[in-house]
Order: structure tokens, then sequence, then C-alpha cells
């Protein structure tokens, strides 16, 4: 999934632009629409390229509240207790770690007793040993990658 100098400007070019249409990027890249659209392609098809899915703020949703979940599971049960957290709707993310937990679960509330209710039910799935819950207070860097990709593009 290697990324070059031209694939990191034409990413670039994307986050700052996400709607830009292949003719723009091309435009404001000095290459040629035939050579975006290869380009996009294949970092779509290498995977560089996720969902096109909009962040969509929680709290527009009516859940305001974002905690941090580390959940220390039965190793066993790992593919079970995944599966479950997929069922739960405020479960938002769930990456495996390594160390002393084993996930760690984004979760959104609608309140500090939502909150309460959906720690509750992520410790009654089976295969859960134990959880520890981290409210968020504020964010203070969002989610970012514009710099990675700036070094890329520089050399």
């Amino acid at each position: 999934m290697h990324v070059d100098r031209t694939d990191a400007a034409l990413l670039r070019a994307l986050t700052r632009a996400p709607r830009a249409s292949v003719l723009a990027l091309a435009e404001e890249l000095g290459l040629s629409r035939n050579t975006v659209a290869a380009r996009l392609a294949g970092l779509e098809s290498r995977g560089v390229l996720g969902s096109f899915e909009r962040r969509i703020d929680p709290a527009a949703l009516g859940y305001p509240l974002t905690a941090f979940v580390q959940v220390k599971v039965v190793q066993r049960m790992l593919a079970e207790v995944s599966a479950a957290l997929q069922d739960v709707p405020e479960v938002v993310e769930v990456l495996g770690l390594s160390g002393d937990v084993d996930l760690l679960v984004q979760v959104v509330a609608r309140d500090a007793d939502d909150l309460y209710r959906i720690a509750g039910r992520l410790l009654a799935i089976d295969g859960v040993e134990r959880t520890t819950t981290s409210l968020v207070m504020r964010r203070l860097v969002e989610h970012r990658l514009e710099p990675l990709l700036r070094a890329l593009a520089d050399g």
C-alpha cells in the first residue's frame, strides 16, 4: 500500500476538497484527468482510500457524550465479543490492542445515565471479563492525516 509523492499530493488535495471532481483535481495538481482517475482507482483498489461516508457529529443525533471503554476479554471468545459489540448501536469503533486490555471501544451516549447503561451492556457480553470507562472531556486534536500527507508529498 505504498503511497508515492504524486499519490500523497492527490490525497492532500482530496483532504482539502473531498468533493472535488477528477477534472478539478487534475487541474490543481497539473496532471491529466486520466492519470488522476487511474491513481484514484489504484488507491481505492489497494485500500488506501476507504469509505466515502461523511463524518457525522453524534451530538447532532442526540449523543453528545463520547467515551472510550477498555475491555478485557476471555481470549478464546474474542470473535464472539467482537460480534456482540457490533450489535450495540452506540458502539462507534472497536480497536484490538496489545497489552493489558484487549479492546478499545469508542461509544457515544445521550447522558451519564445512558453511558452507565451502555457500559453495563458491554460488561454483560459473554466473554467480557472487565471494563474501564473513560469519558472524553474535550477533543484537543481532530482526526487528521494532512501533516503525514504533506511530509510525503514534500519528500
